[in-house]
C-alpha cells in the first residue's frame, strides 16, 4: 500500500445543504435510482489543495455515505474491481483486502467484519458505504468539528490488522457458538445483541472475566440453556460468526444489557420479574 503517512485529509461536507434535500427511506427495488445531490458544495482539502466532491457524498437516513472508489483513491493505490452479479466491490493492495456488497450492513476487511448499521447502497451506479467503517478499514481516523460542520480524516501509520491476529481465536469460537445456539434465525441485529450480553457480563464484576467463563458459568445454575442442551457445541451459522466479529470489533447496542429471554418458550420468569426491561429484538426481550 502506498501512501504518505503525513498527509491529512479534511473532508468538508456541507451537511446543512445536504440535510435540506428530502431523502426518503428507499426499498431495495429503488436503490439503483438513488441520485447524489448536485446542488451540494462538497469540498475536500487534500495536501493543501481543494477539490469539489460533487456527486461523491450524500446523507441518507441520517448517515453520511461516500463513494467507495473516490474515497479509496484519496488514501492509496488500490486495485478496485466490481462483480455485477453479486453487486460486490473488491478493494485490494499489498497486505489489504476489502469487499462491500450492496444490501449488506457490514464490510469485510482483511477477514474482519465492520458494521455499517445501515445498508451499503448503489448510488448513481456507484457502490457507496457509510464513512466511518470504510475509514476504519483504511486506517483513517474520523473527527467531527461541529463549529465548521466538517469531518477531518487523518491517515494513521498502522496497517489494518488481519482477522487471525486481531481476534482471539477462543473468544471468536465460543462467542459465535453461543450466538448461533441462542439466536439462530434472528436478525443480525438480534444476534449482535446476544453477543453484547455475553461481553457485557465479561466486563461486569458479577461474572467471570472471559467469554468461555461467562458461557459456562454455573454459579447460580446454568446461565445459558444451550450449555445444558449441548447445542453450544454445534457449528455456528455464518451470520453468527459475522455477529461475533462485529461484537469483537467493539460495536454494541447497549453496554447495560445482561439478560435476555424468549417469553414464548421461557420456563422461568425470574428475569422479567427482577430485571429492568431494555428493549425487544425479534423473539428476544433484553434486560439490564
Amino acid at each position: 500500500m502506498r501512501f504518505n503517512l503525513k498527509k491529512t485529509v479534511a473532508l468538508l461536507l456541507s451537511l446543512l445543504c445536504l440535510a435540506s434535500i428530502a431523502t426518503p427511506t428507499l426499498s431495495a427495488a429503488t436503490q439503483n435510482r438513488i441520485k447524489f445531490p448536485t446542488n451540494a458544495s462538497n469540498v475536500v482539502i487534500y495536501s493543501g489543495k481543494s477539490r469539489v466532491l460533487e456527486g461523491e457524498a450524500a446523507i441518507i437516513d441520517s448517515v453520511t455515505y461516500v463513494g467507495l472508489r473516490a474515497f479509496c483513491d484519496l488514501f492509496g493505490d488500490y486495485d478496485i474491481s466490481w462483480n455485477d452479479r453479486t453487486k460486490t466491490a473488491s478493494v485490494k493492495s499489498d497486505g489489504f483486502s476489502m469487499t462491500a456488497t450492496r444490501g449488506d450492513v457490514y464490510i469485510y476487511a482483511n477477514g474482519r467484519c465492520l458494521y455499517t448499521v445501515t445498508p451499503i447502497k448503489i448510488i448513481d451506479d456507484r457502490i457507496c458505504v457509510p464513512i466511518r467503517p470504510i475509514a476504519k478499514a483504511l486506517g483513517v481516523s474520523v473527527d467531527w468539528d461541529g463549529a465548521t460542520r466538517s469531518v477531518t480524516l487523518t491517515k494513521g501509520n498502522r496497517n489494518f490488522a488481519w482477522a487471525d491476529s486481531y481476534y482471539n481465536a477462543d473468544d471468536l469460537y465460543w462467542l459465535s457458538r453461543i450466538i448461533s445456539a441462542e439466536a439462530k434465525g434472528e436478525s443480525l441485529k438480534g444476534q449482535i445483541a446476544v453477543g453484547n450480553v455475553v461481553l457485557n457480563r465479561v466486563r461486569s464484576k458479577s461474572y467471570p472475566n472471559t467469554i468461555y467463563g461467562v458461557i459456562f458459568d454455573r454459579k447460580n445454575g446454568t446461565q445459558f440453556s444451550p450449555v445444558a442442551l449441548g447445542t453450544i457445541y454445534q457449528k455456528p451459522t455464518a451470520s453468527a460468526v459475522i455477529a461475533a466479529k462485529i461484537c469483537l470489533e467493539g460495536y454494541t447496542l447497549s453496554n447495560d444489557i445482561l439478560f435476555f429471554m424468549n417469553p414464548r418458550i421461557a420456563t422461568n420468569n425470574w428475569i422479567s420479574k427482577n430485571r429492568p426491561y431494555a428493549f425487544t429484538i425479534g423473539n428476544h426481550r433484553f434486560y439490564r
